[in-house]
């Protein structure tokens, strides 16, 4: 007779890292699909991922839910319309990718939506939590170290019914590469994801996320699945 399977919740942007963790958690538990709007510029887009995603992966059990918080306070480039997403090429600025933490950081962002996996989880039984956290070859978004998701575990067993639900981060420690070598060992549907930042039809190539994600499929050799607006684009940041 089979053992019962974990029930896990998946945060499931629409982009590759996520996209990667739900065929992961697909894989090794029986999972639910978590998606959090928040006026973010590409957030149609994201949705339709979302569910495409999930079609694609067989996640029946799904919920989407607006956070108005973020666009209310701004200070993001991804939800204050003031804010221009810079391109990765800045003349007037020649650090490398995540050696700053860019006008794209939403403060605080992932408490909330782990703050609402938790408690979606707590409903369903869940004792896991995926989150497509990367630290490496990121933006340098201080919501993606493992620090951090330790001590919201904390909070998590402190705070709960159970104490019993965990985060947990398979990416956190990977490069981008590896993240596209891995996704495609494991079938993740790539051809469904969006990563650009600025826009909903094409991908604009030019934005921090544009360019680690075509960075991270050139190192693997793969070709990237998304349409781009310049097909000409230098890569190296």
């Amino acid at each position: 007779m089979a053992g019962v399977r974990t029930r896990s919740v998946v945060l499931l942007s629409g982009g590759m890292d996520s996209c990667v963790c739900a065929a992961l958690a697909v894989r090794d538990t029986e999972a639910a699909a978590l998606h959090v709007s928040y006026g973010q510029r590409t957030e149609q887009r994201e949705l339709q991922s979302f569910v495409s995603i999930c079609d694609r992966l067989k996640i029946e059990r799904r919920l989407v839910c607006r956070n108005e918080i973020f666009k209310a306070i701004g200070g993001s480039a991804l939800t204050d319309r003031g804010i221009e997403v810079p391109e990765a090429h800045d003349p007037k600025n020649d650090e490398q990718i995540g050696a700053y933490i860019p006008v794209t950081y939403v403060p605080f962002r992932n408490a909330h939506f782990l703050a609402a996996a938790v408690s979606w989880a707590e409903v369903l039984g869940a004792s896991k939590i995926y989150i497509g956290a990367v630290e490496q070859d990121s933006s340098g978004y201080p919501d993606c170290r493992p620090a951090y998701y330790q001590a919201f575990n904390q909070v998590i067993q402190a705070g709960t019914r159970e104490g019993q639900i965990e985060i947990v981060t398979p990416l956190i420690a990977m490069r981008k590469s590896e993240i596209v070598r891995l996704g495609l060992q494991i079938g993740a549907p790539f051809d469904l994801t969006w990563s650009c930042y600025s826009r909903e039809d094409r991908a604009c190539g030019i934005c921090e996320s544009c360019v680690l994600r075509l960075q991270a499929f050139e190192a693997t050799g793969a070709a990237d699945p998304l349409p781009y607006v310049a097909q000409a684009v230098s890569h190296q940041v």
